[in-house]
């Protein structure tokens, strides 16, 4: 039977997807079946085969290779920052931007970025139906980082139209960093982890041609380089010094749009505890979210506490959730430890939508940021709708 409550929870989420979609006419179903049967095979092969899980440890190893590099430079500037018990935020979330961004922006400026775009973008768009730079980058989140993947993808983001902003502030919402994946395991379970990897990316491309379908001309699916429309490039160093400013100036306004959505959140929590003590944004959430966590197959019981800390995640973030429930994870029955690990992981949440407004504020022109900040609720849904997509078809084969 729950089995069977878990199925149609999958196709109650798709449901929820399209009744709330901004053009449900121009939904490609094709694309959307295809990617729906995508994922469950690959729900179905990270679960049962380790080699799957082997294949994203390796993708996600090199990664973290990239920014432990980025931390040298930040130990050098700030020693007693770096290669401490528990790093906080700034240090280990956004620093490493002044590293990635620059080269990132190196790779795009000799030509080898958009090449690879180019030709990863023509394979999964073929597979997936979606345009070839949104293809590719669903791909580059799922390791760099939605701050990240947007960052270096300045140049293709100034020069699209508003709406695929949008899509791609959207997918944003359902992304992990791969410096962080090393943490989740030693907290979670990491079979669970590592299959809520690609399931997240899969279903950000799912949630975004549900929601928010766009249409493009053959010739609007190019990808953008250094010089184009210009007689010659900048000089290198001019070009990479501007990328450097560029990386900072992005890190701070990242920085103060996360303090000011944090503490945002905490006022309305403390101003919902002057009604009633037990009322909080996240006991709020938790009874929202109740019917949604009873639809990924669970009792009764254990599905009012997987509700609370799917409020408890969207409210605060996934760390907050992994540290309060490591202890008694095992108590749980194993459904309910994978659906569980596969929802929070990810980095859907209050503070993240002020990362990525923060992110397109310094990118892109005030068109663009007026569309995706008229838009909050819509990013919010996709990245729960990710979550709730990815916890439903991994439950499938976690019993």
């Amino acid at each position: 039977m729950y089995l069977v409550v878990n199925l149609i929870g999958i196709f109650v989420f798709v449901a929820i997807g399209v009744l709330l979609s901004k053009k449900r006419k121009s939904i490609q179903w094709r694309c959307v079946g295809a990617l729906l049967a995508l994922n469950v095979f690959l729900a179905w092969f990270l679960t049962s085969f380790s080699i799957g899980r082997e294949i994203i440890i390796a993708a996600a190893a090199g990664f973290n290779w990239l920014v432990s590099v980025a931390y040298e430079g930040i130990a050098f500037a700030f020693p007693d920052w770096v290669h401490v018990p528990q790093m906080n935020f700034f240090t280990s979330a956004l620093l490493p931007i002044l590293l990635v961004v620059p080269m990132f922006d190196i790779l795009t400026y000799i030509g080898i970025l958009p090449w690879v775009i180019k030709w990863v973008g023509k394979v999964l768009a073929f597979l997936t139906r979606a345009p070839k730079f949104e293809s590719f980058f669903a791909i580059e989140m799922m390791f760099l980082g939605n701050t990240e993947a947007l960052a270096v993808s300045s140049l293709q983001l100034k020069r699209m139209k508003a709406d695929r902003c949008l899509t791609l502030a959207m997918m944003s919402m359902s992304c992990i960093t791969a410096a962080m994946v090393g943490i989740y395991i030693k907290m979670m379970p990491g079979e669970f982890i590592l299959t809520a990897i690609p399931l997240n990316v899969i279903n950000a491309l799912i949630v975004t041609n549900i929601l928010h379908p766009v249409k493009i001309k053959e010739s609007e699916d190019t990808v953008a380089t250094v010089g184009e429309g210009s007689e010659e490039k900048e000089p290198f160093f001019s070009f990479l010094g501007n990328s450097i400013l560029n990386a900072g100036r992005l890190v701070l306004i990242i920085c103060a749009n996360v303090i000011a959505f944090v503490a945002l959140a905490k006022l309305i929590d403390m101003l919902l505890v002057l009604i009633h003590p037990a009322i909080t944004l996240e006991n709020i959430l938790g009874c929202i979210m109740f019917p949604f966590a009873w639809l990924m197959g669970l009792e009764s019981g254990e599905a009012f506490q997987l509700a609370q800390y799917m409020g408890t995640k969207l409210v605060t973030n996934e760390f907050v959730v992994m540290l309060s429930v490591q202890d008694t994870l095992a108590t749980f029955s194993r459904h309910m430890q994978g659906v569980l690990t596969v929802f929070v992981t990810s980095f859907a949440n209050f503070a993240t939508l002020g990362m990525i407004i923060g992110c397109f504020k310094s990118m892109v022109d005030d068109d663009k940021n007026e569309l995706i900040s008229r838009n909050v609720a819509y990013m919010l849904l996709s990245g729960i709708l990710v979550s709730l997509l990815s916890a439903g078809i991994a439950g499938l084969f976690i019993w």
